[in-house]
């Protein structure tokens, strides 16, 4: 259909952040191409400059053998690159599909019905877009220990999809972020608190059977939180002016979470929701010079914007509700008291919950900095010691950030509960030419921060972007997941990619990182709150001719791009999820990887294999498994995104997968081994 201006549909794309971070910071590829240099010309051996940078920063752990802690831990046969719409897995293993988007697990436990289904029952179902998640031992006393047959799944849902949502939107021309058309410039309200509700966690009490199916049990720790649910701020922005809104005139509350994707877990058995692109659910309804540093910074859209709407235009509900106005972050009012020009720095946080307890109110951690989270990953926590946790900020050119808590952990006096997060230092990694490395400390009067630039540590944390833009940190192509070796302690995250980085040639093939990379570090004498660290490339990602792996190129087995999961399980495997974007996906120099897909690595003997590949349109994202190791829980998410707006207005879906309705649902897949063996082996 042609749009008209009253009939217009919105479009905003991907949803990805804009390139946002305009410092003159290092960029971490000029850090790393000096660093290769140091050793060995790029174009010449490759290989021999990431030996070279292997051995020559002091990380521990790289070369020992296999056998050593009980045998061999990546033992099954790799599976191919692969483009069908169905999960392959290696043989002798099998899958059962979970808990899709829509499936009822609270309330009245509404039936499925993308078509009927309205924005109260979307609120006690399964969420959409299904990402990462935690499977909780029943017992409710370690995240880690207990029961390995009934829990609590806990996941984030990332963002929806809202042609997929509306019997509106059938037979329109929409793109997989568009909405289906406005009527008379407005969104039917509860279209728009359906979508709401798409979004957040969900806490899922799951038991496996007799028959070794996992289902769903009808219990009282089943709970959705969504982007309505209302949720207390606390640490240093607690009631201060940055958070004060016509919802919270004390600047204590606020309502929602938004764009969760990765996760974190406390040692003392809570969750933690990110809150990644979450910018863009905002606008400013004047021209972007008229946007505050809070959300020019991190890319709240404006009056300038194309189209001049939020992502999903919820502030055009056509209520005019309080529940839907807060999206417009304009000054609109005497002061902050009377509108939502504040509204926005209520995002960007880690966000906390205690699954067991369905009463309880989600908190917004405000000390660990405000930015497009990832996910957050906590060291092991040491009884006397205090706590430490690191975050990426899930954006082209921006950094990795460590959290030290002022108190220490006390499990043993019962003192370890999330106020251990309210106190401490936030640090912003830089990485040296040499492999060395240091945590730059972000705190108000400190360095760079002085009164001139910021007025307060709550300004600090509003503004965590341009506070680690003011002190120097380096620049980093998207970092996203993280994960601790449980061996040694050792660091990694994936840097996804880069694309916006200019074009090169085949003399300079990292200039444009479209493939992406892993990196490593060790903590100065092994200790997680040291601020020094050595630092090394453990994976370059890309094709058979352009990518490095243990002094090697990836071979049939291993090739992959965009790393973005990543988790490392009890015996030391790391598992590593791809995300390559919906546009580029099985098309041009893309189309050799197939479907994005999970890989396993031994970071001990250097093994890595593809273990498992995802139907059509998909991004795998989100794994664990139970204590025992033996059964594994991996997300789906967005599967058939790659319908194109044409397709869907004929009818014509690229991929149905799970083929449970009308549509693609996300969906969370159980995986098991069929001699009942420890997944991985």
């Amino acid at each position: 259909m042609s749009p008209s201006a009253k009939n217009l549909i919105i479009d905003n794309g991907d949803g990805d952040e804009p390139m946002s971070n305009h410092s003159n910071n290092r960029h971490f590829d000029e850090v790393l191409n000096a660093h290769l240099s140091r050793r060995t010309a790029l174009k010449g051996s490759l290989g021999a400059s990431i030996a070279a940078l292997f051995g020559g920063v002091g990380l521990a752990g790289c070369a020992t053998t296999a056998g050593s802690a009980g045998g061999k831990l990546v033992g099954f046969e790799a599976v191919a690159i692969g483009s069908a719409d169905t999960v392959v897995v290696p043989k002798g293993y099998k899958v059962q599909t979970f808990i899709p988007w829509g499936t009822p697990i609270s309330g009245n436990m509404p039936a499925f019905d993308p078509m009927k289904n309205t924005g109260a029952d979307q609120g006690n179902q399964m969420g959409s877009h299904h990402d990462g998640m935690h499977f909780f031992p029943i017992e409710g006393k370690d995240p880690y220990q207990g029961s390995s047959t009934e829990g609590l799944l806990v996941m984030n849902h990332e963002y929806v999809e809202p042609r997929y949502m509306h019997a509106s939107a059938v037979g329109q021309k929409l793109s997989r972020d568009a909405v289906p058309a406005l009527v008379n410039g407005k969104r039917p309200a509860d279209e728009c608190r359906k979508e709401i509700n798409g979004h957040g966690v969900s806490v899922v009490h799951v038991k496996k059977g007799a028959n070794g199916q996992w289902g769903v049990v009808n219990s009282k720790f089943n709970r959705r939180i969504t982007g309505a649910t209302p949720m207390a701020i606390n640490g240093p922005v607690r009631g201060t002016d940055f958070v004060k809104t016509k919802y919270s005139t004390d600047g204590t509350r606020t309502r929602g979470t938004l764009n969760n994707c990765a996760h974190g877990v406390t040692p003392w058995n809570t969750y933690m929701m990110s809150e990644e692109n979450w910018a863009g659910y905002f606008i400013n309804k004047v021209g972007a010079s008229g946007r505050t540093r809070e959300q020019s910074r991190y890319g709240v859209r404006s009056n300038d914007s194309k189209p001049a709407t939020s992502r999903y235009g919820w502030e055009l509900a056509d209520s005019g509700a309080d529940e839907f106005a807060r999206f417009d972050v304009s000054a609109k009012g005497a002061d902050a008291s009377q509108d939502y020009r504040n509204e926005a720095n209520a995002f960007g946080w880690m966000v906390e919950v205690d699954p067991f307890n369905p009463e309880s109110t989600p908190i917004k951690r405000t000390a660990l900095g405000r930015f497009a989270h990832e996910g957050v990953v906590f060291a092991k926590a040491v009884e006397g010691q205090p706590v430490v946790c690191y975050s990426g900020d899930d954006a082209n050119d921006e950094y990795i950030y460590k959290f030290v808590s002022k108190g220490v952990y006390r499990k043993a006096a019962g003192l370890a509960n999330g106020a251990l997060l309210d106190e401490g230092t936030l640090f912003v990694a830089k990485f040296n030419d040499d492999g060395s490395g240091v945590w730059l400390p972000l705190v108000f009067g400190q360095g760079p921060l002085t009164p001139f630039r910021f007025n307060s540590q709550a300004d600090v944390l509003v503004n965590t972007r341009l506070a680690a833009d003011t002190v120097g940190a380096t620049k980093m192509d998207r970092p996203e997941w993280g994960a601790i070796d449980p061996k040694n302690g050792q660091v990694y995250f994936t840097l996804t990619n880069n694309s916006g980085r200019t074009a090169t040639d085949k003399a300079n093939p990292r200039e444009k990182s479209r493939w992406g990379h892993i990196i490593r570090w060790a903590e100065a004498g092994n200790d997680p709150a040291a601020t020094k660290f050595n630092w090394n490339i453990f994976l370059l990602a890309g094709p058979e001719n352009d990518s490095q792996f243990a002094g090697k190129p990836l071979n049939k087995d291993q090739m992959h791009n965009s790393p973005d999961g990543l988790w490392f399980d009890n015996d030391g495997r790391l598992w590593i999820q791809t995300d390559i974007s919906e546009s580029s996906m099985n098309k041009g120099d893309y189309a050799q990887f197939g479907n994005n897909q999970m890989l396993c690595a031994d970071p001990r003997t250097n093994e890595l294999k593809r273990f498992l590949v995802g139907p059509l349109g998909q991004e795998i994202t989100g794994v664990i498994t139970t204590p025992d190791g033996k059964t594994m829980f991996v997300n789906v998410q967005h599967p058939g995104a790659t319908t194109s707006a044409d397709d869907f207005a004929a009818g014509k879906l690229t991929g149905t997968w799970p083929n449970q309705g009308r549509y693609a649902r996300s969906a969370t897949i159980v995986i098991t081994k069929e001699d009942g063996g420890v997944i991985g082996t």
